[in-house]
């Protein structure tokens, strides 16, 4: 894919002053609902075998926009790194090459930033919002994915979900009730966690991966796009600690109101929030990447990833799978400077 942007070599320990942006201006209402925080990201490279070897690792990096800025980022590492953005979805991320007669033994790669996450809400009757629409084209998000089809039995619900409504935004409202429920949120069993919609639709459990599956290959059908976004999620409850899991969302797209955020998996697990979730997400995420079916840059030598939010690695042009991470936060006060370091 076409490259947008692209940082010349960056040294260990650079900070990136001009921060994580994917191209949007961060200029929300000031009293708008917030939260600060230090977000940590440690991934462990093993030894790797003998021999000759290039291992190349792609590191997802925040994306900033409207309702998230990002400060200090910084990555370390034994090794140079470039930081690229991906054409179809603005996604950026830190790529390291990492020659195995060079680092012959197990290394760790940090990733530290600050951020600060504003609540998204959008009235679900104001005025136009077109704020970036001059970086990616709703075009795109009426179009199936792999395990997003929009066609077949998913086709057939969708227009039986929405027969009775007119206006994109009633038929929105009707596939995200129809999501949460007819969904369960588990971990049962095999095959949940791929964003699979057909499986989705069929076996009716699944985490969030598969709800926003859902209801995207549902609207899509019904001629609303809609995109999907992840991240991680942090505890309401605590103030700083370990991040198990990704979270993800979902936007749909509505002429004069814009993209309209839903969280139909916190809205099953909340349903005194089920309202909220329908034009709204809480401070309590932080966003990584947008978009299925990703293609990096430079592009990976395997199939296209389902959707990003942990490294990638190739070794030799395979797919590697043995990095392991660790993830961590710590909320701070508006405006302190980070408190994690970059070791």
């Amino acid at each position: 894919m076409a490259l947008l942007a692209a940082a010349g070599f960056l040294c260990a320990e650079t900070v990136l002053r001009a921060s994580a942006s994917n191209g949007l201006p961060v200029n929300p209402s000031p009293a708008m609902p917030s939260r600060d925080f230090d977000f940590k990201e440690v991934v462990h490279v093993p030894a790797l075998p003998g021999g000759r070897h290039a291992l190349r690792i792609w590191i997802p990096l925040p994306y900033e926009d409207l309702h998230q800025s990002i400060s200090e980022l910084r990555v370390s590492a034994p090794v140079e790194y470039k930081v690229r953005r991906e054409a179809e979805y603005g996604d950026k991320y830190a790529v390291l090459d990492i020659d195995s007669a060079r680092v012959k033994t197990p290394c760790d790669l940090t990733l530290t930033f600050h951020a600060r996450r504003f609540e998204d809400r959008v009235a679900l009757t104001g005025a136009l919002d077109m704020s970036d629409q001059s970086i990616i084209s709703v075009q795109r998000f009426l179009q199936p994915d792999r395990l997003v089809p929009i066609d077949g039995t998913i086709s057939e619900i969708a227009h039986q979900q929405t027969d009775s409504a007119t206006l994109p935004l009633d038929k929105a409202r009707k596939i995200y009730d129809y999501v949460i429920a007819t969904m369960h949120y588990d971990h049962d069993g095999t095959g949940w966690g791929r964003g699979d919609a057909v499986w989705a639709c069929t076996a009716k459990h699944g985490n969030c991966t598969d709800f926003h599956s859902l209801f995207i290959a549902m609207a899509r059908s019904a001629a609303i796009p809609a995109r999907f976004r992840i991240g991680f999620p942090l505890p309401p409850d605590k103030h700083e600690g370990a991040i198990t899991s990704y979270h993800c969302w979902a936007e749909f797209y509505v002429g004069g109101l814009g993209w309209v955020p839903i969280d139909a998996s916190e809205a099953w697990k909340h349903p005194e929030k089920k309202d909220f979730f329908f034009g709204g997400l809480d401070v309590n995420r932080v966003m990584f990447t947008l978009g299925r079916d990703i293609t990096l840059v430079p592009p990976q030598k395997g199939e296209p990833l389902n959707y990003s939010v942990y490294p990638y690695a190739e070794l030799d042009g395979a797919a590697f799978t043995d990095l392991k991470e660790d993830y961590s936060f710590r909320d701070t006060v508006a405006g302190a400077k980070p408190a994690h370091s970059g070791n």
